[in-house]
C-alpha cells in the first residue's frame, strides 16, 4: 500500500480517533518513558493523528511539541484541538527533521510504513534525537521482518514490522540503547518500546 492510499484511508476513519475512550490509550507507557530524562525540551508527535492526548501530556511535562502525520484529515482536527502547536502534513519516509528532539513518540503509527522503508524511518529517528533523548514507539512483537494488510478499521490499512532482534540492532547501530521493550496487549503481540539516545 502506498503512502498516499493509506492517507486516504486514514482521512475516512479521522473521527474515531477522538472517541473519548482512547484518551488513557499508551498514557501509561508515555508516562513511565518520561521518567528516563528531565522534562522540558523539544519533542515530536510522528504518526500524530487527531487526538492530541500525546501532545498534551508532553506539554505538561514543559516540551515544546510538533506533530507529524500523512493523513490530511488528521493534520486538520489535530490543528483544530492544538491551534498552537506546529504541525507537518508530512509522510514520515520523506520529512526531513530540521532540529533534534529531547523526546520522540511514534505511538502506533510508523508501523504503517512501507517494510522496505521501515529501517530508515527508524534510523532516521533515532538519528532526529539529542543526546539523552528519549524515542517511544510501537511495533509487532515478531522475530522477523513481515508484513500485512487488512481492513479490520473499515478501510484498508497496512502494517510492516522490522522484527525484535533486527530493531535492535539497527538501535545499537543508531547510538542509542533500549531501556524498556514490553509486549503490554498479550496475547497479541503489541510491543512498545523505548530507546535513549547515548
Amino acid at each position: 500500500m502506498n503512502p498516499a492510499d493509506l492517507a486516504a484511508s486514514y482521512d475516512t476513519i479521522a473521527k474515531q480517533w477522538l472517541e473519548p475512550f482512547l484518551e488513557t490509550n499508551g498514557m501509561r507507557q508515555h508516562e513511565h518513558a518520561l521518567k528516563f530524562r528531565p522534562p522540558g525540551g523539544f519533542a515530536l508527535d510522528a504518526g500524530c493523528g487527531c487526538n492530541g492526548r500525546f501532545i498534551r501530556l508532553l506539554e505538561s511535562h514543559g516540551y515544546e511539541v510538533e506533530g507529524l502525520d500523512l493523513s490530511s484529515q488528521m493534520i486538520t482536527l489535530a490543528r483544530a484541538r492544538n491551534p498552537n502547536v506546529t504541525f507537518h502534513h508530512a509522510d514520515v519516509c520523506e520529512w526531513q527533521p530540521a532540529r533534534q528532539y529531547d523526546f520522540i513518540t511514534a505511538w502506533d503509527s510508523i508501523w504503517h510504513v512501507p517494510l522496505d522503508r521501515n529501517e530508515s524511518v527508524l534510523r532516521k529517528l533515532c538519528g532526529a534525537l539529542a543526546p539523552g533523548g528519549v524515542f517511544i514507539w510501537t511495533t509487532g512483537g515478531l522475530d522477523a521482518p513481515d508484513e500485512k494488510r487488512d481492513s479490520a478499521m473499515g478501510p484498508p490499512v497496512y502494517y510492516s514490522v522490522l522484527g525484535i532482534p533486527k530493531t535492535l540492532l539497527i538501535l545499537a547501530e543508531a547510538g542509542c540503547v533500549c531501556r524498556h521493550l514490553e509486549y503490554d496487549q498479550l496475547p497479541e503481540k503489541h510491543v512498545f518500546l523505548i530507546a535513549q539516545k547515548a
